[in-house]
């Protein structure tokens, strides 16, 4: 803390240590990464391998390590929450205090980011089954802190464990005015990534991406 004498008024300025701050360090992540629109989504879904799943023989989550640091004291989860929040308010180390968060799957404002969960648009489970197993243990740490592709958001607790590894054509968001852009999000993320769709799980997807307007 650094104290001036100005015309004999004492100022004190105050510095990086202050206890909250809403410009914590770490990546410079200031917009959310989001679906490449209904008709882009649409021809990479035609691209996918269609192929059913593979085993889950061998899976386990800490096959796809998260969360990682991001720098300055800021991991994934903290990354993610500060982007997809409002007035979101860390600590000096990047620790997320209080914000506002709404969540897309079923419409929630919530302020406590204990009640958020960071959930993987393509869950891991569902990446395993669907090419992630032959993956390096790096590559599958990448896919699981994705901070470009929009594999990545914040939403409540109930839905997130609502949906757990399962794809479209098992749970979709009660929110139905987000169907659209939850397709544009998993189609991109199993394009950039390479995973195979299920029959079942591409019909439901292009159901799915005829909501868009």
């Amino acid at each position: 803390m650094r104290i001036w004498l100005a015309a004999g008024i004492i100022l004190v300025l105050g510095t990086a240590c202050d206890p909250l701050t809403t410009t914590a360090g770490g990546p410079d992540q200031s917009t959310r990464p989001t679906g490449p629109g209904a008709a882009a989504a649409s021809q990479q879904l035609g691209t996918l391998t269609v192929a059913s799943w593979s085993t889950m023989t061998g899976y386990s989550r800490d096959k796809f390590k998260h969360w990682i640091s991001q720098g300055n004291g800021c991991d994934t989860r903290d990354v993610v929450l500060k982007v997809d929040g409002t007035a979101v308010q860390t600590s000096a180390d990047c620790k997320i205090i209080s914000g506002t968060w709404v969540s897309a799957y079923d419409g929630k404002t919530l302020t406590d980011p204990q009640d958020m969960d960071i959930d993987h648009m393509v869950p891991l489970a569902n990446a395993w089954r669907t090419g992630a197993s032959s993956w390096t243990d790096d590559q599958r740490s990448a896919f699981a802190n994705d901070l470009t592709r929009p594999q990545l958001l914040a939403v409540s607790l109930s839905s997130n464990r609502s949906k757990g590894d399962q794809d479209p054509s098992q749970w979709k968001p009660p929110n139905t005015s987000y169907w659209c852009e939850y397709a544009q999000r998993w189609v991109t993320v199993k394009a950039y990534w390479k995973l195979s769709v299920t029959t079942a799980e591409k019909a439901a997807l292009t159901a799915m991406l005829g909501t868009c307007v």
